[in-house]
């Protein structure tokens, strides 16, 4: 199973070109099914295996499940598709996991701007203007505008080059998962002022090709801004756990409240299926729930 696990992987990072985090997911995943079957030769994996597996998988959450099963299926259709075996035992399997409806967390405005002003408080208390302090500040304030303003993923942002932002700063171009490539218009003059100072600011006789660098010159690291803003959302006094996905919930579920079309927050999402971006619906409609909770005319009335 080794040789046959190797190969496939070979396809998918040559072939399909997919990126690293997908090719190491798929390893973890062959790599458990490779163990739980150890006693198994590859072609006497049937119908009844897998369904042996599917039991034992069921301690993970549903998400977990499905992306397991996703990746042995896609795992034994290449082994089809290259003669390696002589039957998909897929091709007889039915199994449906339908997942837990868990609405995701958003920022408020309100704490949306207390983290921007923490931010630029920062930045104005800082007097040394070349220290590597205020370098810093300034690369932290470009950062958290871009993840509110773009619903930017945080490997999206950490892989963002000077060359996929355009002149004036108007328009990023993003690399997402699949290779699939998606442009974000940058419309807010903050958003484009605080870019715009971090390039200058970073800016060398050896400029690194990325957009967001640390001391060293090296890419910024996803740990880095996901620290960021856990010291951030403390310092702003939130109590609940915030992540850099937050920002990009927060920036969905906002559009959706100010009536953007949901197929153009797909697109800005760089979600590939429009049910991936059904999610924000849900957290619509609590809103909506809330609102008239709160507003509706017919409170007014007393009988």
């Amino acid at each position: 199973m080794n040789t046959h696990i190797k190969s496939f992987l070979f396809h998918c990072r040559i072939e399909k070109k997919l990126n690293d985090k997908t090719i190491k997911a798929y390893l973890t995943d062959l790599k458990q099914f490779k163990h739980f079957h150890s006693s198994f030769d590859l072609l006497d994996i049937g119908k009844e295996e897998l369904k042996i597996y599917f039991l034992h998988l069921s301690k993970f959450s549903k998400k977990t499940i499905k992306r397991k099963i996703a990746t042995l299926k896609t795992f034994f259709a290449y082994l089809e598709f290259e003669d390696l075996i002589e039957r998909n035992p897929f091709r007889k399997v039915r199994i449906k996991i339908k997942d837990d409806v868990i609405l995701p967390k958003v920022l408020s405005v309100k704490e949306i701007t207390r983290i921007l002003q923490i931010l630029y408080e920062s930045k104005r208390s800082i007097t040394n203007k070349s220290s590597y302090a205020y370098k810093e500040i300034i690369r932290n304030i470009a950062v958290i505008e871009l993840l509110f303003a773009s619903g930017i993923r945080v490997s999206e942002l950490c892989a963002l080059k000077t060359s996929d932002v355009t002149h004036g700063f108007s328009l990023i171009k993003i690399q997402g998962k699949g290779n699939k490539e998606r442009t974000i218009p940058i419309t807010n003059l903050a958003t484009k002022n605080a870019l715009k100072a971090n390039l200058n600011m970073f800016k060398t006789s050896d400029t690194s090709p990325y957009l967001f660098i640390n001391r060293l010159g090296n890419p910024l690291s996803e740990q880095s801004v996901r620290l960021l803003v856990k010291r951030l959302a403390k310092d702003a006094k939130i109590q609940r756990n915030i992540t850099p996905h937050t920002f990009r919930h927060s920036f969905a579920t906002l559009l959706l409240e100010e009536d953007a079309d949901i197929r153009y927050i797909q697109h800005l999402l760089g979600h590939s299926s429009i049910m991936v971006t059904q999610i924000y619906t849900h957290v619509n409609e609590r809103k909506k729930t809330e609102l008239l909770t709160l507003k509706n005319p017919r409170n007014l009335i007393a009988l």
